[in-house]
């Protein structure tokens, strides 16, 4: 996973799909071509009957600074329905990684910064090396961290979402652990080892029920308690249908 011809680069190592975003001599600053490869790569992950987890990395020291110069540039020049176009692609890539059909895993390696943040905490789950460092700092150059913040308002409390969003400071892996944003902390030196471990633990899990447990979890998200309990129904009972279900039952009942 060396060329750097190409702004992401994907490899499937048995049932675990990584993907790297590849400019790391842009500590791989977001533009429209990573962003256009990044969904091409999730939904070859998302048709390969053999994938089980996503994990998205960085190359290089760090996971995402957010948009590079040229890219901020292009937005100070463009039209409103240049602009209306560009975010509009970045939407996409916040609700795709969504609607896949298994885990996707940010693992975080140095900084997660701005829409680098905000693509860390789209995924499913965030894991963390110690010394990487997350934050918001659009408001320092007068943009507002709009789209993110939609995400980062369904991770952490409205008050820790105020102070990250409007004071613009870089937060640690420890900090951002405990406000909600980070599920896991590993040490560097053991870092690569432990996303291999722990993204092998959905491995072990049934497709299936993975699936349908991260489609209802999203889908409920907001549902009034009464409408999120029938939809739960729904999918209960789809899930008894299921072979993986029945074959779970069967083994269970033979212990």
């Amino acid at each position: 996973m060396t060329d750097e011809s190409t702004p992401i680069l994907y490899q499937v190592e048995g049932a675990i799909a990584r993907i790297q975003l590849n400019r790391p001599e842009k500590r791989n600053a977001l533009n429209a071509a990573l962003i256009a490869d990044l969904k091409k790569a999730l939904r070859q992950a998302n048709d390969d009957e053999a994938v089980r987890v996503v994990v998205i990395g960085g190359a290089g020291a760090d996971f995402s600074s957010g948009a590079d110069l040229s890219a901020l540039e292009l937005i100070s020049k463009a039209s409103v329905a240049e602009n209306l176009a560009d975010a509009r692609s970045l939407m996409e890539l916040f609700v795709l990684i969504r609607q896949l059909s298994m885990p996707v895993i940010a693992a975080v390696r140095g900084r997660a910064l701005a829409g680098g943040c905000g693509l860390a905490s789209a995924c499913d789950i965030v894991l963390a090396s110690s010394t990487a460092r997350f934050g918001y700092p659009e408001v320092k150059i007068g943009f507002v961290p709009a789209m993110v913040m939609a995400i980062l308002r369904r991770n952490i409390s409205e008050k820790r979402a105020f102070e990250l969003l409007t004071r613009g400071a870089e937060i640690g892996a420890e900090d951002a652990r405990e406000f909600g944003l980070v599920n896991k902390v590993f040490a560097d030196e053991v870092f690569e080892d432990e996303i291999t471990a722990y993204a092998q633990g959905f491995v072990k899990m049934s497709k299936s029920a993975v699936a349908l447990t991260k489609a209802l979890l999203y889908q409920t998200d907001g549902m009034p308690f009464n409408e999120a309990l029938e939809t739960g129904v729904d999918v209960n009972v789809i899930a008894r249908m299921t072979e993986d279900c029945q074959k779970g039952i069967a083994r269970f009942l033979k212990k």
